[in-house]
């Protein structure tokens, strides 16, 4: 598929999917004979680990390391037990990263939440009494 429709089902922008592009995050995986990117379901799949983790607060350097680790995991290569373990362990700390910032944001938005309806209570205090 072309980036357009990438940029359509990720909800990212052309610019932001050139940008990964260009970090090396995310290869196009062909070109077409006019030049336009080409892109499968696996740099779909790539993209939407890359758009999750980006509101989490990871680096470009961390969402590269992941992705290498479970590229790793999933690819065709035998893979011994100490190296497997090794990935494996890679993918679990940014499970617990992860786990960590959303509760992190659980608590923002509670706090959120909380300002906003005592904002809502004081508007209704103050709010001048209904005419008959």
């Amino acid at each position: 598929m072309q980036i357009g429709e990438v940029a359509a089902r990720t909800e990212l922008s052309l610019r932001t999917i050139r940008h990964y592009e260009e970090t090396g995050l995310v290869i196009p995986s062909a070109r077409s004979q006019g030049g336009f990117r080409l892109y499968t379901e696996t740099d779909v799949s790539r993209l939407m680990v890359i758009r999750r983790m980006k509101p989490l607060g990871f680096t470009l350097e961390q969402m590269r390391d992941l992705l290498d680790a479970t590229d790793r995991l999933d690819g065709d290569d035998a893979l011994d037990d100490g190296e497997r373990d090794a990935l494996l362990e890679r993918v679990r700390t940014y499970r617990q990263a992860a786990a960590e910032q959303v509760e992190k944001l659980r608590v923002q938005l509670a706090r959120a939440e909380d300002f906003a309806d005592t904002l809502g209570a004081r508007l209704e205090q103050n709010a001048p009494a209904a005419r008959v």
